[in-house]
């Protein structure tokens, strides 16, 4: 991974957090990020791609994330949510996570799960070279979907697609069918029997 990439990682990481008032006092932050580590070409198109965000105001823009991020199973900023569905066996997916975390010497205390999407891609920048390889195949799964089923006129869309035309590779479709197949859906099916509130 270039260093173009990890530049452009640890950007994405804050464009698809929470966009609470630190994000867009970040603004300058992330704007000489992009000028000191991304080539004029790159630099164009990352503008591109966040400067809608940017003109939205902050509750225009809290109102898009929550909608597009929130409400949607299928553009959640959740890993393992994208792997394995509701299954159980997400509990112990997290914890390994949080183990590859600590086995990086990086520390872990955010108040999001361990396997949240913009907290990871800046890990993914500072990762060693054999974690970097395995996680990067499991987020660029996790990323197309999200970017999939993002409509294209939502401001969020081309944000994501920077990723995918930049970081990562689209998944074989063998890749994805296999991930399909290991996700488990929710069970919202009826109770066999009445809930009694009092």
């Amino acid at each position: 991974m270039t260093d173009e990439n990890k530049a452009l990682l640890v950007i994405m990481s804050r464009i698809l957090d929470y966009p609470d008032k630190l994000f867009f006092q970040e603004r300058s932050a992330i704007d000489e990020c992009i000028h000191e580590c991304l080539s004029s070409d790159l630099q164009q198109e990352v503008q591109k791609g966040i400067n809608p965000l940017f003109n939205l105001k902050e509750q225009e823009l809290q109102e898009l994330y929550v909608d597009t991020f929130d409400y949607q199973e299928q553009t959640n900023l959740y890993l393992t949510a994208h792997e394995l569905g509701d299954s159980k066996k997400r509990g112990a997916a997290l914890i390994k996570i949080q183990n590859l975390i600590y086995e990086n010497g990086l520390v872990y205390n955010s108040k999001q799960l361990a396997d949240y999407i913009p907290m990871l891609l800046e890990f993914l920048a500072a990762a060693g070279e054999k974690t970097a390889v395995l996680l990067t195949k499991r987020l660029a799964y996790a990323i197309y979907r999200i970017w999939s089923h993002i409509p294209c006129s939502n401001p969020y869309y081309n944000a994501v697609e920077l990723l995918m035309k930049n970081v990562f590779e689209i998944p074989r479709s063998e890749e994805i069918a296999q991930l399909e197949k290991e996700r488990e859906e929710a069970d919202l099916e009826e109770l066999p029997y009445p809930l009694l509130y009092r």
